[in-house]
């Protein structure tokens, strides 16, 4: 079982080699990471995995309500993904300021 390359950011490096699934025993011939020694017993394909996680495609993520501003634009920021730091409110960022330092690097 191959797996999908997914998001269209780019192209993820796809390791081959000739695994078994530890639930169903299915033959996994690529992964999407390097896979270590000490877990080969632990690879699961990506039926399995997903059935493990969950149907959906990604967990849902906690969002924090509250009124910030972006330290960068001065925009009201009212859901977070985590809880702000009171020491480090002012290296909070919007979304779009903190893609835009992102794509610098």
């Amino acid at each position: 079982m191959a797996y999908d390359q997914q998001n269209g950011s780019g192209s993820r490096p796809m390791h081959q080699g000739n695994w078994t699934c530890a639930q169903c025993g299915a033959a996994i011939t690529q992964l999407p990471f390097a896979p270590r020694e000490d877990r080969l017993g632990d690879l699961m394909c990506r039926d399995c995995f997903r059935q493990r996680r969950g149907n959906s495609d990604r967990p849902q993520r906690h969002m924090v309500q509250g009124e910030w501003q972006c330290a960068s634009c001065g925009t009201t920021i009212s859901e977070l993904p985590f809880n702000p730091d009171p020491s480090r409110m002012d290296q909070l960022k919007c979304k779009a300021c903190h893609q835009a330092q992102r794509t610098q690097y």
